[in-house]
């Protein structure tokens, strides 16, 4: 499967760990040191879209070609799992819209869980969770698709239709993954002090062990989810 990379402050962190766990092998793509987006999903068992600093509605030279993988899996079943940007690529290339957001979130966010057969899929019983955020766009749900997640302040945190999943929030945190946002994002946490949906670098690492931890349960339930959806392949 293959793993795309728009920053390399942003890799894929825990996903990563999940793959390992389960002996998928995976290939990592990093857009961000120029490297190409192919164009058939059929040489991968699946495709999935790390977060970024960017927008979607950037002129660079792989959204396009991103865009169209995105389509092209969905149109071959092929999974498709996308974090933050990730999910954004995934509702523009499927007939959403990415806007800007109302609230800027930075750092930890209870979700809510959908009361709704889809949602019920990816997260059995599980009602709501606490997970990491760092946003200031947002995606409309793409047609056909269903809302899976939402919160006070960002009513789309997730949307899925059968293998593929699109994700607003991060649940591929880790301890040093939050550090390095802090350090790297400090300047951001600043100036973006007045909304309601940033909180300190105090607070975000508050409690950070516990936090991550409680995160990765939900993740291995999500990533469990999404690869046993793998087809057969790279």
């Amino acid at each position: 499967m293959a793993i795309f990379r728009h920053a390399r402050s942003e890799g894929p962190a825990y996903f990563a760990t999940a793959l390992e766990r389960k002996s998928i092998a995976f290939t990592l793509i990093p857009l961000d040191e120029g490297a190409k987006v192919p164009s058939d999903a059929r040489a991968f068992s699946g495709v999935a879209f790390m977060g970024g600093p960017m927008s979607v509605h950037d002129e660079l030279p792989w959204i396009a070609p991103a865009l169209e993988l995105v389509r092209n899996a969905v149109r071959q079943e092929i999974p498709v799992l996308g974090h933050c940007l990730g999910g954004q690529l995934m509702s523009k290339a499927l007939g959403g819209e990415v806007t800007r957001a109302k609230v800027k979130e930075i750092g930890w966010g209870e979700v809510q869980v959908q009361d709704n057969a889809v949602a019920r899929e990816w997260f059995g019983d599980l009602e709501r969770f606490e997970s990491f955020h760092w946003h200031g766009e947002t995606f409309s749900i793409p047609p056909g698709f269903t809302r899976v997640l939402g919160n006070a302040h960002c009513a789309n945190q997730a949307f899925a239709l059968g293998k593929h999943l699109g994700m607003q929030c991060h649940v591929e945190m880790t301890e040093d993954l939050v550090r390095s946002w802090l350090k790297g994002g400090a300047d951001e946490i600043r100036k973006s002090a007045a909304s309601a949906g940033v909180q300190t670098p105090s607070e975000i690492e508050r409690r950070i062990a516990q936090r991550v931890e409680a995160l990765h349960k939900v993740a291995d339930r999500i990533y469990d989810r999404w690869i046993s959806g793998l087809s057969r392949g790279s």
